[in-house]
């Protein structure tokens, strides 16, 4: 069942540092986000005024330029899409360490994406807020 306690939330992130890297991407106009990949290649996509930015395996991006290389962290916790304070408190955590975050809200749990080099300590922190609310 999906947790809407900001306290059960921090005690239970479970944060995971998934094993591969990945990469956003900016589609050209008109491109559909799915052209030419397996579906396992792709993360997610956002359509914008601009066109489509998506999340990629690292390495599927092809000719397309990279804009970010990112880390890939879930937190395991299922947490509710209507959840007040989860965000903020792991953003100021990991802002606190000078680590930037971009975010995704799913269905089940959010996925964090730091820039790749940033990846074990940005799990460090979350870990660390974690425990600080068990």
């Amino acid at each position: 069942m999906a947790e809407l306690d900001l306290a059960r939330l921090l005690a239970g992130m479970e944060p995971r540092l998934n094993d591969e890297a990945v990469v956003f991407v900016q589609m050209p106009q008109g491109i559909s986000p799915t052209f030419g990949w397996h579906d396992d290649a792709l993360i997610g996509a956002f359509r914008e005024a601009e066109g489509w930015t998506v999340i990629l395996r690292d390495g599927a991006e092809g000719s397309l330029p990279v804009l970010f290389r990112a880390a890939w962290i879930t937190l395991l916790v299922h947490s509710d899409m209507a959840a007040v304070g989860l965000t903020a408190a792991f953003a100021e955590a990991l802002g606190a360490q000078g680590i930037s975050c971009n975010v995704v809200a799913a269905g089940h749990h959010d996925h964090i994406f730091v820039a790749h080099d940033d990846g074990a300590r940005a799990l460090a922190a979350l870990k660390s807020l974690q425990i600080a609310h068990a």
